[in-house]
């Protein structure tokens, strides 16, 4: 056991650096992969959500019910219990239950409903006179969705994703406290369970720089698309 109190914090003798930067790889790795997914499938659920949510039919408001049941469901679950609990579909899907790309499916899963919501509001939140202009002007609904939709609530989107992305950073170092890889997994193991504090910081504040670049290109790019 490490004896040097906050010392041991800072020797950064014991750092295997290689060890290191190939967690830190498999950490981006996870995020980006994870974020990609999420952005697709969580836009997917998420204009699913808008188009049936104000319909007269009993079967799309039926579709509607359902796809939010999933949503609610999935979002209220803490992801350590999730990713514990989706083992054997792990398994199925990848043919492994550790490793970066074990961690997938849970990253998916987790993040997509949660997403889903961002972009149910962002595309309420589209003033109801451009729709109607579109409208008007005989566009049809794909047309509205990728001409007006997404246009409109892009900024709201990328900042959704931003937001997401950051909780998916956080969701790996949980992962790996299970195997899954990445610098949460050497944080645990040859951090905390080795008694290498040094380790286990220099893991924290590599998370943290790529916590904040994840947000400095988000902000920049939520500025760039923002008209207003």
């Amino acid at each position: 056991m490490n004896e040097k109190g906050l010392a041991s914090y800072f020797d950064f003798s014991t750092v295997n650096w290689p060890n290191m930067w190939a967690a830190t790889w498999e950490t981006i790795w996870m995020t980006v992969v994870s974020v990609v997914i999420v952005a697709v499938l969580g836009l997917l659920l998420g204009l699913l959500l808008y188009e049936t949510s104000d319909s007269q039919s009993l079967a799309v408001r039926g579709l509607n019910w359902i796809v939010a049941l999933f949503v609610n469901v999935f979002r209220s679950i803490p992801f350590i219990i999730l990713i514990v609990l989706l083992l054997p579909v792990t398994q199925v899907i990848v043919g492994a239950i550790t490793g970066a790309k074990a961690a997938i499916p849970s990253l998916v899963i987790s993040a997509a409903p949660f997403y889903a919501r961002l972009v149910e509001l962002a595309f309420h939140e589209i003033d109801g006179g451009v729709l109607e202009a579109a409208e008007a002007m005989g566009a049809t609904k794909w047309q509205i969705v990728y001409k007006v939709l997404i246009p409109e609530s892009l900024p709201a989107l990328v900042s959704g994703i931003t937001v997401t992305a950051i909780s998916l950073i956080g969701y790996t170092a949980m992962a790996g406290a299970i195997g899954a890889g990445g610098l949460g997994q050497l944080a645990y193991t040859d951090g905390f369970q080795s008694y290498n504090n040094a380790i286990t910081l220099v893991a924290t504040a590599v998370i943290v720089v790529i916590v904040f670049i994840f947000q400095f290109i988000g902000d920049r790019s939520v500025k760039a698309l923002d008209k207003r």
